[in-house]
């Protein structure tokens, strides 16, 4: 484990950036303060309630789980508080888009895990290194809780063989899974308190198990890339400029939300989920609901 980034540090240190390109993850990294936290998960919570049974397009559990920084100005705001970027930056460099956002929710004494795999196999973009996901503990992450386990170097390997469960208890678009057994021994338990980071590369494995706690687990994962990535499956997509400049164009530019599941957000949505499906379901042998 690494060192917990003092509230006073606004970069990456030499060392710290290359020891996640060693590892293929950093953490803990402190962002925000506990009382900032308090807040956020509060807000994110308050828009659970008012929003559950409201009359949207899709299911609220789709608009938290893809692409919520387009909808939500919560994520967006989020993705783009400068304290997080400042360390995304140490990994990608100035020029920073933001091409996804998910709320990963864990209820209280629930059986739900995430499959050991690698992100980008399921990306579109093949092993480019021009990514990171800064994952954000709102609540806190602890083995009781089910917090993300990587397994160490294991970015430095190809995109693996993975098999589609389609489990009931797996939170992955089709309960993907990487077709390699992966030892307990091997594995990093990611402990992270409110208000802490980690970041990690897309082929890094990992994956974490159920929430046996009294709390619900509450994390969000902003996938960043720089202008030199690109989509190599679907016809076009799509990404918020966070930092620095476009200088690629590989991406459509996407504006930040002004308000909740605005009429213009919201269209916005369906048309960026119907493109990034493209990429994102391809070779599934069912349907993927989340991605439709």
């Amino acid at each position: 484990m690494s060192d917990p980034v003092s509230m006073a540090q606004t970069a990456l240190t030499p060392e710290q950036s290359a020891q996640y390109w060693e590892d293929g993850y950093l953490f803990p990294l402190t962002v925000f303060t506990g009382t900032e936290t308090a807040a956020l998960r509060a807000e994110f919570e308050q828009i659970e309630r008012e929003w559950l049974d409201a009359d949207l397009p899709l299911p609220l559990n789709t608009y938290k789980r893809v692409n919520s920084h387009l909808v939500m100005p919560l994520a967006a705001r989020v993705a783009m508080d400068p304290r997080v970027l400042d360390l995304v930056e140490g990994v990608l460099g100035p020029d920073i888009m933001i091409w996804s956002a998910e709320f990963f929710v864990k209820e209280p004494r629930t059986a739900h895990t995430v499959g050991m795999h690698q992100d980008l196999t399921y990306w579109g973009m093949g092993e480019t290194p021009d990514q990171v996901t800064a994952w954000i503990a709102l609540s806190p992450a602890t083995p009781e809780s089910g917090c993300m386990d990587f397994v160490q170097g294991s970015h430095k390997n190809p995109i693996l063989p993975h098999n589609d469960t389609y489990s009931d208890t797996n939170l992955l678009s089709r309960g993907q899974e990487i077709a390699v057994e992966v030892l307990e021994e091997d594995k990093t338990r990611i402990e992270l308190s409110p208000g802490q980071m980690s970041l990690h590369h897309g082929l890094t494995i990992h994956g974490s198990g159920p929430n046996s706690s009294n709390d619900r687990r509450i994390g969000l994962a902003i996938r960043y890339l720089n202008p030199n990535a690109k989509q190599l499956v679907a016809e076009k997509d799509y990404a918020m400029l966070a930092r620095g400049r476009d200088g690629q164009s590989n991406f459509v530019p996407v504006p930040s939300p002004n308000s909740l599941f605005s009429a213009e957000s919201l269209a916005l949505y369906d048309q960026v989920r119907r493109d990034q499906s493209k990429a994102l379901a391809e070779g599934a042998q069912a349907d993927v609901p989340l991605y439709g």
